[in-house]
């Protein structure tokens, strides 16, 4: 201790000596000024020429940062725990004084422990019990990626008023929900308090980050919703070459002219890369011109989630600000000074000179971390087995263990009330329910749900350049539609837009590819082919074309593509009902049949319509290298002059691996061709159908766009209009019948109605007495008032007459305190006998008036008014 002294006086010396030379200074160059003030005199030109030249600059209003001070929080409501300390609480931070004053002593160069700062109420409060371990009633906040993605998505980031020290204050979680604002300390206490409770080995850390970090700039960072997954290349397994495969024809190309063609290519690309890799250094020399002077010295808070709970592989850190996980080794984070949770406090006692990348998080290693408390439930550091050997005294064992109890001290209970978010909050997140995040060449909006019309919730921009001027592309995300529409993606270099769905749209739509929502247009439409009858998944269309895609049907058809011709009139207004376009060819395929044999089992079939021809061609056997096909020439069955045409064998042209007799025949052919016809008449109506399908789908997505109705759910009740409806009725009608009890219970006339047998008619007589019974109750009621007034009244002042009276017999031997007492007491027996003098002053004013009054409605009641107009 002595030691300590000299050395606090020789510190309270040397800046004593320091003070007295500033102040020296100081009067040495306040002279010079004087005199300068002195010699320099402004004309009137020289004034003029400055104002001009101070109204031609341009000052720049930087933005209001988010203001977040005690002075802005009602600390009026705020419960006990928070406005004081509990004794333990008390010795808590007593410990906590003694160990950064040994840790100042013995680490002089590092700076002071961010131990108890002050509250919203401004009272100090440990750290460690700041933290309040919360599991919430949402499974989304389960996991830590959710729960730290709502955190950054809740509340706004304030800045620390100074970077390079941690914040005087440290809000309790429940304040800074409430106000959803915060700094990266309140950011990181809510979290660790989060994720505790959802059984998380989580910490928060005092540490220090990088520029971009601390500040929450996510400029030079891509957006993860741009990042495209890895897609997995899955070799296909080569089938084993066949005994008596036909070789493949040989490669006639020249090998020369390959490899010129390899070499051109190699060339551009390694060009295209030297310019992309100048472009990349070009960027980064420009990102590194900018570097930030405080390096190293901004104070930052992430949050440190350890291996082996929940789980959990590998230890990781978390940003707050972003809700992104990092890696222990990553660059963003430049030191870590101390880290603690709801239990204990552990100071880093390595070196961060290499960042974070060679710290160790063993905190049961006391060389490497310090801890505050003996009770920490972190494991010990291992020993080698001659350490083990030598500490296998029984005595040292049990010694050692009597001084840890001796020593040992348990963290307090959290002074913070349990933290709470309303489903309210929870559904809105946001800030005023509106969020924006800046990228590199992207930005990122958030949205509460049903803040919009449309039921947009988020959207991103990606951009050309890093000034965000020129927009590639587009995607917005939706909920709650009624059209089931969940995201849309537009493309702004192609035009090209895609709305994708979730299964529940009336026509079953999974995605819609388009450029133009103008029927007979390039589109692509993507169906949920469980939830239609025919089986389709996809359809393309052009103005000249239409594909179909099917699956599950049971004729097995698996293709459809349909030609289209220019259509021969020329209406105001072509579309498929009015004026279908004429078909040229349809092609269809087929998949396998297993009831019917390979050789009569359809393939593929083509109707050329133009040419009046049907091709056909079967599938392939098993044991067989070409497949059958035949090909029949459609004619009319009439000629010119109206004769009928008979069957020819040159009206059907096969191939046949196998011939057989019955397909040869004239009948089995005509037969095959009728089949074909009505079959044709079916596939056209069928391609007329998805035209009309295609225009169908068009007018229900602009109706949809057009309204764009959200849906509610039934245990919503504060959207659902008609849940809503229903409740407020209710509430009515049990309103009205509350209204009615009591004015049954506020009867005057009930208590000598009673008096009455049941259901007997008044006379007037009986009518009369009633009056009179109740306006003399009434008078007794209102004088036995004035009397208990005037009763009290006189008691109050005999009672103060004979305090006054024993004050005058004792006034000399009174002590200050009971002359105290004596004056407060006279001045509350005063206050009440004001106002018991003031009600009965006002008793005797409305007594006459209530009377009449009530003399009034007993003439005015409905019982008695017929049997009392005699009398008015």
């Amino acid at each position: 201790m002595e030691v300590l002294k000299e050395k606090v006086e020789e510190e309270e010396a040397a800046e004593r000596e320091e003070a007295a030379e500033r102040a020296e200074r100081g009067e040495k160059t306040k002279r010079p000024m004087e005199v300068r003030r002195e010699e320099t005199t402004m004309t009137q030109e020289m004034l003029r020429d400055l104002e001009r030249k101070l109204s031609e600059i341009e000052v720049s209003v930087p933005e209001k940062l988010l203001a977040f001070t005690k002075d802005t929080i009602d600390t009026s409501k705020l419960p006990l725990s928070y406005q004081s300390n509990t004794l333990k609480e008390e010795h808590l931070l007593q410990v906590a004084d003694n160990f950064s004053r040994q840790y100042s002593h013995l680490c002089p160069d590092r700076v002071p422990l961010f131990l108890h700062p002050l509250n919203e109420c401004e009272v100090p409060k440990f750290v460690s019990t700041t933290i309040r371990p919360t599991l919430m009633p949402y499974p989304e906040l389960y996991n830590w990626d959710t729960c730290a993605q709502f955190i950054s998505d809740f509340l706004s980031m304030v800045p620390l008023p100074d970077p390079l020290k941690p914040p005087l204050y440290l809000y309790s979680s429940t304040t800074v929900l409430k106000y959803q604002k915060g700094n990266c300390f309140d950011f990181s206490t809510l979290l660790c308090s989060m994720l505790i409770g959802a059984g998380y080995d989580a910490y928060c850390v005092n540490g220090y980050g990088s520029q971009d970090l601390c500040h929450m700039d996510l400029t030079r960072e891509v957006c993860p919703l741009t990042m495209k997954p890895k897609e997995s290349v899955k070799e296909e397994e080569k089938a084993p070459p066949k005994k008596y495969a036909i070789k493949p024809p040989r490669d006639l190309t020249s090998r020369f002219e390959q490899e010129q063609e390899m070499k051109r290519q190699e060339a551009i690309k390694a060009e295209e890369e030297n310019r992309r890799k100048q472009e990349e250094a070009r960027l980064l020399e420009q990102e590194n011109a900018k570097t930030d002077p405080l390096h190293g010295l901004r104070v930052h808070s992430w949050v440190l989630v350890l291996s082996g709970k929940r789980e959990v592989p590998e230890s990781f850190f978390i940003d707050p600000f972003t809700a992104r996980s990092y890696s222990t080794q990553d660059d963003h984070f430049l030191g870590i000074e101390s880290l603690w949770n709801h239990k204990n406090y552990w100071v880093n006692m390595q070196d961060c000179w290499n960042c974070c990348k060679d710290l160790v998080f063993d905190l049961g290693d006391p060389v490497r971390w310090e801890y505050l408390l003996l009770g920490t439930d972190k494991p010990f550091l291992s020993l080698t087995e001659e350490e083990d050997e030598g500490m296998n005294d029984d005595d040292d064992v049990e010694n050692l263990g009597k001084e840890d109890e001796d020593k040992s001290f348990d963290m307090p209970p959290s002074w913070v009330e349990q933290i709470e978010i309303s489903p309210e909050a929870f559904e809105t997140r946001c800030p005023n329910g509106k969020k924006v995040i800046q990228y590199k060449r992207a930005k990122l909006e958030k949205w509460a749900p049903y803040l919009n019309n449309n039921g947009l919730v988020c959207r991103l921009t990606t951009y050309e350049d890093l000034e965000c001027t020129k927009t590639l592309e587009m995607k917005e995300w939706y909920q709650n539609r009624e059209d089931m529409l969940e995201l849309k993606h537009i493309n702004k270099i192609t035009g090209l837009n895609v709305d994708y769905f979730k299964p529940g749209h009336p026509q079953a739509l999974r995605v819609h590819s388009y450029k133009s929502m103008q029927p007979e247009m390039d589109r692509v439409m993507e169906f949920y082919e469980t939830a239609r009858v025919d089986g389709l998944i996809k359809r393309e269309e052009t103005p000249k074309t239409m594909t179909e895609h099917y699956q599950g049907r049971p004729d097995f058809l698996s293709y459809r593509h349909v030609n289209f011709g220019p259509r021969m009139k020329k209406l105001a207004l072509n579309s498929a009902e009015s004026n279908p376009r004429p078909m040229v060819k349809i092609t269809e395929r087929f998949f396998r049949n297993p009831a019917k044999p390979a050789d009569e089992d359809v393939a593929e079939r083509v109707f050329l319509i133009a040419e009046e021809r049907i091709q056909l061609r079967y599938h392939c056997r098993s044991d067989h290298i070409t497949a059958n096909k035949r090909e029949f020439l459609r004619r009319t069955e009439v000629d010119s002059k109206g004769n009928k045409i008979i069957m020819t064998p040159d009206m059907c042209i096969s191939f046949e691996v196998e011939p057989m007799e019955h397909t040869k025949k004239l009948l089995y052919q005509y037969e095959a061709m009728m089949k074909l016809k009505n079959e044709e008449k079916l596939s056209r109506h069928q391609a007329w159908e998805s035209e009309l399908e295609v225009l169908e789908i068009l007018k229900l997505r602009e109706e949809e766009e057009e309204a764009h109705t959200l849906t509610i759910s039934i245990y919503d009740t504060k959207r659902n209009e008609k849940s809503k409806e229903y409740r407020e009725a209710m509430e009515r009608v049990l309103h009205e019948e509350h209204l009615r009890q009591v004015e049954a219970q506020l009867d005057y006339l009930a208590p000598f109605l009673a008096q009455l047998p049941p259901g007997e008619k008044l006379t007037r007589w009986q009518a009369v007495r009633l009056k009179d019974e109740c306006l003399n109750d009434f008078k007794q009621r209102l004088i036995d008032k004035a009397n208990l007034i005037q009763a009290r009244f006189e008691k109050e002042t005999q009672e103060l007459q004979k305090k006054q009276q024993w004050y005058q017999e004792n006034q000399v031997t009174l002590t200050p305190e009971d002359e105290d007492l004596y004056l407060s007491y006279c001045s509350q027996a005063m206050f009440r006998i004001r106002i018991l003098e003031q009600r009965l002053s006002r008793h005797k004013e409305l007594a006459p008036l209530k009377y009449l009054a009530l003399e009034e409605k007993l003439y005015k009641d409905p019982r008695l008014v017929e049997l009392l107009k005699v009398f008015v």
